[in-house]
């Protein structure tokens, strides 16, 4: 988390707001780990005085083409966020979105401004975009075109903007032993797809996730890209604010510790670790 939802959320964030106008300032805060070693300076100079023709996004990565080249990449990683604070006022407190990585505390400093801030960008009427990240996962990059930058062209189809054709899925699947959780998490084939986002969809779907991926029958993938597709959809429609999601859905039980449950509807809830991570499911439901 972040995964296509929250992504797709920002992107359409940074399309109402940069759309169609001038970049005047760009704030870049030094971070030799989010920048991956570039220069701040030279990733203002390419921001500053430029016009945004576009706000783009594959899987989890997002980027902002301009009049010229170099375009601005970035990744969100595991706890980056991007908000509007354009009018905001030392103080002042909106009701925004907040990702579970954020919990309770405070967006902002004691001035109003943004904590752990990587980048800022104002425009030319006075809208302002933040991008913060608190534990430094976060990349920001620059490329000339999402076909020339390595990170995009590696990824595989987008599941929110290229579905897969069911058939298409089963034949890229025959044989294979992994779990399908596992299978989609990964990026070459399910791009966009991230922890919570498999829990949900094969949780739907009824659809175990440690299930060997070449077992599932053509119904069975039917369900999940179903079950994926509409849960993008509620999530994207919801501004990926999980207060607007659905109140039966696995999103709102699966997290472990003091913020998780036991039990969903009266079914348990297990975890155990697939493809690396924490995995929610319900046998109950899921075969």
């Amino acid at each position: 988390m972040p995964e296509l939802a929250e992504v797709e959320t920002v992107r359409r964030l940074l399309e109402r707001r940069l759309l169609s106008r001038a970049i005047v300032e760009a704030e870049v805060a030094p971070d030799e780990i989010v920048l991956q070693g570039r220069d701040p300076a030279e990733v203002r100079a390419s921001l500053v005085g430029a016009h945004v023709s576009g706000v783009g996004r594959k899987g989890k990565t997002w980027w902002v083409e301009l009049d010229r080249r170099p375009w601005l990449f970035g990744h969100l990683g595991m706890g980056g966020w991007i908000r509007d604070v354009t009018g905001m006022k030392p103080g002042e407190v909106r009701d925004e979105t907040r990702l579970k990585e954020h919990g309770s505390a405070p967006l902002d400093d004691h001035e109003g401004r943004p904590r752990f801030l990587k980048l800022m960008l104002t425009t030319e009427d006075g809208g302002r975009v933040a991008m913060t990240d608190g534990r430094r996962l976060a990349r920001l990059w620059l490329a000339n075109s999402p076909e020339e930058d390595p990170k995009v062209a590696a990824l595989g189809p987008d599941v929110w903007l290229e579905p897969w054709l069911v058939e298409q899925l089963a034949t890229r699947l025959s044989g294979r032993s992994a779990p399908i959780k596992s299978l989609m998490l990964d990026q070459k084939l399910f791009a966009g797809v991230g922890n919570w986002l498999a829990d949900e969809a094969l949780y739907q779907a009824g659809v175990r996730p440690d299930r060997a991926a070449g077992s599932l029958a053509v119904e069975e993938l039917q369900k999940i890209l179903a079950s994926l597709n509409e849960v993008l959809r509620v999530a994207i429609e919801a501004e990926a604010d999980e207060r607007r999601y659905p109140p039966h859905w696995l999103f709102n039980y699966r997290w472990g510790g003091r913020r998780g449950h036991d039990e969903i509807e009266g079914h348990p809830i297990v975890r155990i670790q697939v493809g690396g991570r924490t995995t929610a499911w319900v046998p109950g439901r899921q075969q």
